[in-house]
């Protein structure tokens, strides 16, 4: 869930947003699958803030001699004293929403389940898998669930906030799916939580919740230096697209069965692929990335690389009020200067070497500068973000018209 910043772009005008507001609190009924035999059996489910409460049906005896030792008969006859048995509804389960989970597909599986889900707690107590009788049902539950989730998230988030300076503030964590293996690899997907906080993009495998955990990180990487990618999502009409979107990157293979994917592509050629259960989520985690990589390049200011040309140690900045600069490693001396708006165009071997083209202001010219870098892959990210956040600070609705995700999730 998000935390508030100064950045959120502008929703798109006359677009509805009761698709983000599902009921805090809510009953109803569902099945019970047990994986073991087999069978389904009849539960109700009690939704509150904090709580998802799973209750089963037992015969319990409400009067007569086994009711009570204690509770007074109305008749002396033997018909009075005779136990009377009805069926109620008991608590079986007890799941505390904080940090708690959700998701469509068994542990480990590919298939989502349109009619049926799964919430573990924080400690690892597990609702079994829940199904409902129509997917929509299934889906508003699901919703239902993952928003009291967030709700409680946020406020974490909140709390932990006012003790953090305001350059190591968390921006948005969130439970997720990634996918294991490479491209051609058989889909296992593995539970992971996420978190966008300061200058940095965490993989956890389970939620921080000390000062210390933040440095047992999974992975961690420089918020400038990672691209985000929304992959699938499920249009309003039921069916299937796959969007690319418009910064000249291949679209990589995201399971099919998984609705909503997005991958992080970090440095090195590598990246993560992950999946949420909902588009609303889909949405927050863009919002929630072009927001957190704003703030960062804001607070940075510049970020300078090591690189090489012809021979010769170089050092090339990308500043977020002077554009780029090449200067000598040694010397100092300053070879070119361009700003942002001058850069009209690049290509990259995809290894090490890129060939940046810019305008020259006075003769209109076309310029070509080559460099070669350790970290081709981060320096690029790098580029992408300083402008996507110069961008940003002059014309913040052109952002949020690019949006892949909020476009469709607005359109129903």
């Amino acid at each position: 869930m998000s935390a508030e910043g100064p950045f959120p772009p502008a929703a798109p005008r006359g677009r509805p947003c009761r698709l983000l507001v599902p009921a805090r609190t809510k009953t109803g009924t569902a099945l019970l699958h047990d994986e073991g035999s087999g069978h389904a059996y009849d539960i109700r489910l009690k939704l509150t803030k904090e709580v998802l409460t799973i209750q089963k049906q037992d015969v319990i005896c409400v009067s007569g001699s086994n009711h009570s030792a204690n509770a007074p008969s109305s008749s002396s006859s033997p018909v009075a004293n005779e136990p009377k048995y009805e069926k109620r509804w008991l608590d079986a389960v007890s799941l505390p929403l904080s940090m708690a989970r959700v998701s469509r597909c068994r542990a480990g599986a590919q298939k989502v389940r349109s009619s049926a889900f799964e919430v573990q707690a924080l400690d690892g107590a597990s609702s079994g898998s829940l199904w409902f009788y129509t997917a929509q049902d299934s889906t508003a539950w699901l919703r239902a669930v993952s928003a009291n989730i967030s709700d409680l998230t946020l406020q974490k988030m909140k709390m932990a906030n006012k003790c953090r300076s305001p350059c190591d503030q968390v921006v948005h964590v969130g439970w997720v799916s990634e996918r294991l293996g490479g491209a051609s690899s058989s889909q296992t997907f593995r539970s992971k939580f996420l978190a966008l906080k300061g200058s940095s993009f965490y993989v956890f495998t389970s939620p921080p919740v000390s000062t210390l955990d933040w440095v047992r990180a999974e992975k961690t990487y420089n918020l400038c230096e990672v691209l985000f990618k929304v992959h699938k999502f499920w249009l309003p009409d039921d069916c299937w697209a796959q969007t690319s979107l418009c910064l000249g990157l291949q679209d990589p293979t995201c399971g099919e069965h998984r609705p909503f994917c997005f991958s992080v592509l970090v440095g090195h050629g590598r990246s993560h692929v992950f999946s949420v259960e909902l588009g609303s989520e889909l949405a927050a985690w863009e919002l929630s990335f072009q927001r957190a990589t704003f703030l960062d390049v804001q607070r940075t200011g510049s970020k300078t690389y090591m690189c090489s040309w012809q021979g010769d140690t170089l050092c090339f900045t990308v500043d977020f009020a002077l554009g780029f600069t090449c200067f000598d490693s040694k010397t100092k001396n300053v070879l070119w200067r361009f700003k942002f708006s001058q850069l009209k165009g690049s290509s990259d071997d995809g290894k090490a070497r890129v060939k940046l083209l810019f305008q020259n202001l006075d003769t209109k010219q076309i310029e070509m500068k080559e460099l070669e870098f350790q970290d081709l892959t981060a320096v690029l990210h790098c580029i992408h973000s300083f402008i996507a956040a110069k961008v940003a600070s002059v014309d913040p609705v052109f952002i949020d018209s690019q949006s892949i995700a909020r476009k469709y999730m607005y359109s129903s």
